[in-house]
């Protein structure tokens, strides 16, 4: 036996909000489209991505440390309108 555990691990991603990590499924993906952050929940858009957890609470605080223009290597501010209306309509989860 070679000590090795027969399952497979999960990929950790950090939350740019409340800096904890988690794992990547339990995380929503931002990108930057057009000068403002887009929620990418399937994974699939194109470019550098951020991770926050779908949460008013860790949205909010990526917003007032600007991690979104620094995560996704954005040059200024980047519009996030659309994305606090996306998680603000997501099911709260326990």
């Amino acid at each position: 036996m070679s000590g090795r555990t027969p399952t497979r691990a999960c990929p950790e991603r950090t939350c740019v909000g409340c800096r904890e990590r988690a794992a990547k499924d339990d995380l929503l993906r931002i990108v930057a489209v057009g000068g403002a952050c887009a929620p990418d929940p399937r994974g699939t858009l194109p470019g550098r991505g951020a991770y926050v957890h779908p949460a008013p609470v860790c949205l909010d605080l990526a917003i007032r440390r600007r991690a979104f223009p620094r995560a996704l290597r954005a040059q200024g501010a980047l519009e996030t309108a659309d994305l606090r209306r996306y998680v603000e309509r997501q099911p709260v989860t326990p």
